[in-house]
């Protein structure tokens, strides 16, 4: 879909009422992303109970959704320095988490409105020099996605977890 095919999108802080829909947008896309390209990757229930916690992550910092005629179709999660479980790695830097869209919209440049929204939180409201966010090792096409929007593979913030290999990636602010 072109740009103007997402004109009709409204990126707008999330509510308390938004909280279901995107916790089970995340629970969908991100077994969708992983059931297609990484289907050795399991969501235990722990794991899907942290996704639908969106309340916890609207009082850590701030979370976004993309809204189209009144309907939740992605979201994004942004942590501010220093926040309670930021796993951003520069000092003074902001922790982007969660971008997703709905499924029927994967690969359809949907995430370019919630990335600007977060990208002009971080630079402009936070004035952070940095945005952090990490990616599950081998999906590569994500990579690719945030090395287009500017973002660079940083190894240093890399994160092995008992569970998943994550790669991290920084989008640094000039000035």
């Amino acid at each position: 879909m072109s740009m103007s095919a997402w004109e009709d999108v409204v990126v707008r802080e999330a509510r308390a009422e938004d909280d279901a829909a995107i916790g089970e947008l995340l629970v969908e896309a991100f077994l969708a992303q992983y059931a297609q390209k990484m289907p050795e990757v399991r969501y235990d229930e722990a794991r899907k109970r942290d996704l639908r916690d969106v309340a916890r992550r609207r009082v850590v910092g701030r979370v976004l959704v993309a809204e189209r005629a009144g309907r939740v179709v992605g979201t994004v999660s942004l942590w501010p320095p220093g926040a309670p479980g930021s796993e951003a790695w520069i000092p003074g830097a902001a922790d982007l988490r969660q971008l997703a869209t709905a499924v029927e919209f994967h690969g359809q440049g949907l995430s370019r409105p919630l990335l600007e929204a977060a990208e002009r939180i971080a630079r402009e409201e936070w004035r952070v020099p940095a945005l952090c966010l990490h990616v599950r090792q081998g999906v590569v096409g994500v990579g690719r996605m945030y090395e287009r929007r500017g973002f660079v593979r940083e190894p240093a913030g890399d994160l092995v977890l008992p569970t998943v290999s994550l790669e991290a990636y920084v989008l640094r602010f000039n000035g």
